[in-house]
């Protein structure tokens, strides 16, 4: 061996097996394998030698390319190790699909990568992230499931490769498609799927703008990363899912916090406000509260529309007509009508205006209703604090109602015996001082009747007078009948015809008498107010009122104490006057002047004086007594006084004419 390994041609073998191995060992590029059996000819070396330099160069080129490509197979496994601690870090959703076609474009080496994802409900694949793309139809574009190569590895679930896409007929090429991919001038293009287990959620390209043969390791290589990138993308999109979760479940947590905060506020809110009833407070307590809790203005009405309560509120409607007689506040009521209808109807708070109005109701009756100013916006709970509200407004109105029924009842009771002299004057008296009525003061009665109102919504607003001036009303002999304290019963009669007919939207006739020195005159006086409704109603004065002493003769007719001077002064006053301050006789003229049926020359017979005489005295009568003296009515109640004048003592001495 020793010999042959220093024979000439044997250094020559060695030399070339010593620089083969040196090229190995410094991975020179394959063209300087060819050098060491080159140079081996030069030098003469032929036959078995220069064969067995030929195969050690073979083997050589094999060894270079196994070392070639387990150096790229371990480049590669750095590379997708990399790009898989690389996703691993990343949390955005939008960096990881930036990444995965950054990584995809260095390390296949093409001009553009591009990634697509699915659209499950409109059952495509469209285009989200590019790189090194410059056609901004072909980063919009979008893919039917099976068209062009990525809806076919989209649908299939299989990487496909194109050396031309242009030429290619394997694939269902669409316009859209073609004119896309020709405006980025892409040529060859590589497609991987994005799989998640058995589910696809997407496609990896990468793509050269010239003819190029993707091999099967760089279509593995892709699909690694594909499958490195589908399972960050995965985490990415979960992670996303869990931190918007998290937003979800603390704005969650916050509403039921919130939620919770509202619902204690609004359970104190309505403990407070039914102690305060349970306790005895009354409306504008109530009011007061609520105005409190929530911060505005509160006015409480009843079903009438009477103001019950107001507290730091204006009023809400236009100036109405107010009571003269004494009573309840009012509001003019219509304006929140429909309000209150629509609160009814919905059983919730209503707006109206830059007010809010809620019905109070106890199941389907209208008790009243509550409005709220100052408030044009209400937050959903403080909306549901002024319903509570509501209710327990309701609960105090039914209270008010039973002990109001309650009271009347025993009104009611006292009120009848005072009318039919039932029972001894002490015990009415007493009886009459527990609630709040004086019966030593003189009392007038006053009997009130409609014939279209309800009777029992009459009675309802006249208690609330009578109770509000110290006085009684009820029910007795089919007419509500008030007693109230005053000694006016003309003038209170008409205002109360006034009132309650505004209350009650009807006409309301009202029939006054008294004043009563004593409960034991009050039966008496009834009796002739009851008269004088029906004289009102007679004499056509119907929704008005008016006493017995206010009718003329009629009143002096019905009136069971008729007082006849009284009558004749109310009618012959200013003639009598007259007469007694000049010594003239007009009242005796026109007593002759009656006597002789209206007839001046008999007339100017019986007193013994000229025509014109008589045409003078009448025409001074004229302006004492009125321009209408002479018309029938007034004539019958002048005749009437005549003969009643004439029967007194002052009228049987007369005085006798002295001229005009």
């Amino acid at each position: 061996m020793l010999a042959d390994v220093t024979a000439p041609g044997t250094r020559h073998s060695v030399a070339a097996l010593r620089r083969l191995l040196d090229l190995l060992a410094r991975g020179a590029p394959t063209e300087e394998f060819a050098r060491p059996a080159a140079d081996a000819r030069e030098a003469g070396v032929r036959g078995g030698e220069l064969a067995a330099i030929t195969d050690a160069t073979d083997v050589a080129l094999r060894i270079r390319r196994t070392l070639s490509q387990h150096r790229r197979r371990e480049a590669q496994l750095t590379a997708l190790f990399d790009t898989a601690s690389d996703l691993a870090a990343l949390r955005d959703l939008d960096a990881v699909l930036r990444a995965i076609v950054h990584r995809a474009k260095l390390l296949l080496g093409t001009d553009v990568t591009y990634l697509s994802l699915n659209d499950e409900l409109a059952g495509d694949t469209y285009m989200r992230v590019t790189d090194g793309s410059v056609a901004a139809a072909f980063q919009q574009v979008r893919l039917g499931m099976g068209e062009g190569l990525g809806g076919l590895v989209a649908q299939t679930a299989r990487p496909y490769a194109t050396g031309d896409y242009q030429r290619d007929t394997r694939f269902h090429h669409t316009a859209t498609i073609d004119s896309a991919v020709l405006d980025e001038g892409l040529r060859a293009i590589l497609g991987v799927p994005l799989r998640v287990g058995a589910r696809i959620i997407g496609v990896l390209y990468a793509a050269d703008r010239a003819p190029r043969d993707f091999a099967a390791e760089e279509v593995a290589l892709l699909s690694s990363l594909a499958d490195h990138a589908a399972i960050a993308i995965d985490g990415a999109r979960l992670l996303e899912e869990t931190r918007a979760a998290l937003v979800d479940l603390n704005s969650a947590s916050e509403t039921i916090r919130t939620h919770s905060r509202e619902i204690r506020r609004a359970e104190e809110a309505h403990d407070q406000l039914t102690d305060l009833v349970l306790r005895g407070g009354g409306a504008d307590d109530v009011a007061a509260a609520i105005a409190a809790i929530l911060g505005g203005g509160i006015l409480i009405h009843d079903a009438e529309g009477a103001e019950l309560a107001r507290a730091r509120a204006e009023s809400v409607t236009p100036p109405g007509a107010v009571p003269d007689v004494p009573g309840p506040r009012r509001s003019a009521g219509p304006d929140l009508a429909p309000a209150v209808a629509a609160s009814r109807a919905s059983g919730r708070a209503v707006p109206l205006n830059g007010t809010w109005v809620c019905a109070v109701l106890a199941g389907p009756e209208l008790l009243g209703s509550i409005a709220l100013t100052g408030h044009t916006d209400l937050a959903d709970v403080d909306r549901f604090l002024f319903e509570r509200a509501g209710v327990v407004t309701a609960l105090l109105l039914l209270l008010r109602r039973s002990v109001a029924e309650a009271e009347d009842r025993v009104r009611g009771e006292l009120l009848g015996d005072l009318l039919i002299g039932s029972g001894a004057p002490g015990a009415l008296a007493a009886r009459a001082r527990r609630l709040g009525v004086d019966l030593a003061r003189r009392h007038c009665v006053f009997v009130a009747d409609s014939e279209t109102a309800d009777r029992h919504r009459l009675l309802a607003v006249a208690a609330r007078y009578a109770q509000a001036g110290k006085g009684l009303a009820g029910l007795h002999e089919g007419h509500v009948v008030l007693v109230a304290p005053t000694d006016t019963p003309g003038p209170t009669a008409r205002k109360l015809a006034t009132e309650l007919g505004q209350a009650v939207g009807s006409p309301v006739t009202v029939g006054a008498a008294g004043p009563a020195e004593g409960p034991a005159e009050l039966p008496t006086v009834h009796g002739e107010a009851g008269r004088c409704l029906s004289a009102l109603r007679v004499l056509g004065h119907t929704g008005h009122g008016g006493a017995t002493d206010e009718l003329g003769f009629v009143g002096v007719l019905l009136g069971d104490r008729a007082d006849l001077g009284g009558y004749v002064r109310a009618t012959l006053g200013p003639a009598l006057d007259y007469d007694a301050e000049r010594g003239t006789d007009l009242v005796g003229t026109l007593d002759a002047y009656f006597a002789e049926g209206a007839s001046l020359t008999r007339t100017k017979t019986a007193l013994h004086v000229h025509v014109n005489t008589v045409v003078q005295r009448l025409e001074r009568v004229g302006r004492l007594l009125g321009p209408d003296w002479n018309s029938p009515a007034r004539t019958l109640e002048i005749q009437l006084a005549l003969r009643l004048h004439g029967l007194t003592s002052a009228g049987r001495a007369g005085i006798r004419p002295s001229g005009d």
